[in-house]
């Protein structure tokens, strides 16, 4: 697997474990001793915008597009499996 900020190479996939705090007054994204990340989102979790700008946020730290981002578990949620595609 790749490093923690560094996209993956041709043909892998990163998965982490995202933390979604919604409504925010700045929208940034940390990664924790734990190796969990932190995403403050400034969207509410309405009409799936939060998780929009949550893929926005993932794909701007990990220099991806963000076609290459989805989240495999927790749509709902606050704990979200993300996971990082490249081709």
């Amino acid at each position: 697997m790749a490093s923690e900020s560094t996209p993956p190479r041709s043909g892998q996939s990163n998965i982490i474990q995202v933390k979604v705090k919604p409504n925010a007054r700045v929208s940034s994204l940390v990664l924790h001793e734990d190796g969990t990340w932190q995403a403050q989102i400034k969207s509410l979790p309405v009409d799936g915008k939060a998780n929009t700008e949550l893929i926005g946020l993932v794909a701007k730290q990990f220099r991806c597009t963000k076609a290459a981002v989805s989240i495999k578990t927790g749509g709902t949620g606050r704990m979200k499996l993300v996971q990082i595609a490249n081709a």
